[in-house]
């Protein structure tokens, strides 16, 4: 049995990784989601006018690792503070989003985003959404496993203050 979870925080690049690793992954997808277009292309969706985001959609077998879990390892990839785009990567499309497929993922994501806000952690409100999921679209071929196909652009794209904020903030 498996489930499914979706996450927007920034560039999907840098948001493949962290999840891709974990045991109970089955697999990572980037792609857009929660827009009005069907089918979009990285540049329409680059454009601003689409309404999408970009975000993974990640399977994952709920019995070897939890929704809960997921929520948690995505706290740790974004600035949760900022709602205009994360890090270098401004706008709407690169918004920080937990996408909802039911009932239960709301709970959970609605009580760990209000215990991050309790912790501390943060003098700024924590400002990422939780929104209903809507259909996700794949991405191009060339955006899926971008940091094993092409690590040192992931590097650089890393390097956009990504990696310095969650030093300071996460580890």
């Amino acid at each position: 049995m498996t489930d499914t979870a979706i996450f927007a925080g920034g560039c999907f690049w840098c948001m493949v990784q962290p999840f891709d690793q974990q045991p109970g992954i089955k697999q990572v997808v980037s792609g857009y989601t929660g827009g009005t277009v069907a089918n979009p292309t990285y540049e329409q969706v680059a454009s601003h006018t689409t309404g999408h985001t970009e975000a993974v959609e990640i399977t994952f077998d709920p019995e070897i690792i939890s929704y809960a879990q997921l929520v948690e390892i995505y706290w740790r990839q974004t600035d949760p503070t900022d709602a205009s785009g994360q890090f270098q990567d401004r706008g709407d499309s690169y918004r920080p989003v937990i996408f909802v497929n039911s009932p239960e993922q709301r709970e959970v994501a609605t009580a760990s985003k209000a215990a991050l806000a309790a912790s501390g952690r943060f003098t700024q409100p924590i400002v990422t959404q939780i929104e209903d999921a809507k259909p996700f679209y794949r991405a191009e071929e060339a955006h899926q496993d971008f940091y094993r196909r092409n690590p040192f652009r992931y590097q650089i794209e890393e390097m956009g203050g990504r990696e310095q904020f969650l030093k300071k903030y996460w580890r």
